[in-house]
C-alpha cells in the first residue's frame, strides 16, 4: 500500500465535543482508482485534507510508505508525496497554460498538456481564456507533472456539464490504470462512484468500503 489512514480521529476546533472522523483506519494502493462518497458535512474533505497533509488529525497517524507524514514534515509531503485537484481548479489567473503546468514540477508541460487533449493554439494563452472544462485539464496536467504517487481530487467534475464531466472522469480514470498512480476523489457523482474500484462511503464519523468488479 501506499497510503495508510491509522485509527484517526477529527473534530472541528469550534466543535470539539462533535467528531467529524471516529477512529476511522482505511488504505489505498498505487494502481487503483478510489472514490469518498459521503452526505454534504459527512466529512469527505476532511479527510481528503488529512490524506493531503493540509490538516492533522487529533490523534492517529497518517503513514506514506509505513512513515508518519509528520514525521518527515506535511511540507514534504505535500510537496513530493501528493498532487492536488481542486473544484475551482485554483490555477494562477496571470499565467498561461503552459506556466501553470510547470508550476506542479519538472516534466513537460506540452507533452502533459498533449496528453489531457489541450490544443496546441491554447498552450501560450492565458489560462482564464480557456473553458472551465479546459481549466481543469490544465489542473490535472499540472498535478500530473509532479512524480508524487498519490493524485487527491476534491469535486473535481462539480462546475462542469455532463459532458465535460465524462471527460474527466475517463482521464482520472486512466491516471490510476494506465499511469499507476494512487487516485482517490471526493465526489457526490454516481457515475464516478460506479467506475471507482473501491467505494469509501462515510456516514456518521465511520467508514465503510466496498470494492467493485468492472468487467
Amino acid at each position: 500500500m501506499i497510503l495508510e489512514v491509522k485509527n484517526i480521529d477529527y473534530a472541528y476546533k469550534t466543535k470539539k465535543s462533535k467528531k467529524v472522523l471516529n477512529q476511522v483506519s482505511t488504505q489505498f494502493e498505487e494502481g487503483k482508482f478510489y472514490t469518498i462518497v459521503g452526505a454534504s458535512g459527512a466529512g469527505k474533505t476532511t479527510l481528503l485534507s488529512l490524506l493531503a497533509g493540509l490538516d492533522t488529525p487529533m490523534c492517529g497517524s497518517i503513514l506514506y510508505n509505513g512513515e508518519d507524514i509528520q514525521k518527515r514534515g506535511l511540507n514534504y509531503h505535500r510537496k513530493h508525496n501528493v498532487s492536488i485537484v481542486f473544484q475551482n481548479y485554483n490555477l494562477i489567473d496571470y499565467l498561461t497554460t503552459e506556466e501553470n503546468v510547470k508550476l506542479g514540477g519538472s516534466k513537460s508541460p506540452q507533452k502533459l498538456l498533449s496528453e489531457v487533449n489541450i490544443p496546441h493554439e491554447a498552450w501560450t494563452r492565458n489560462i482564464l481564456q480557456l473553458s472551465g472544462g479546459q481549466q481543469q485539464r490544465v489542473a490535472i496536467a499540472r498535478a500530473l507533472a509532479s512524480d508524487a504517487k498519490v493524485l487527491l481530487a476534491d469535486e473535481p467534475t462539480g462546475n462542469l456539464d455532463e459532458n465535460t464531466a465524462d471527460e474527466i472522469i475517463e482521464l482520472l480514470w486512466h491516471t490510476a490504470h494506465k499511469l499507476a498512480k494512487c487516485v482517490i476523489v471526493v465526489t457526490h457523482s454516481k457515475k464516478i462512484a460506479d467506475i471507482a474500484d473501491e467505494v469509501i462511503q462515510i456516514k456518521d464519523g465511520f467508514i465503510e468500503r466496498n470494492s467493485q468488479i468492472h468487467n
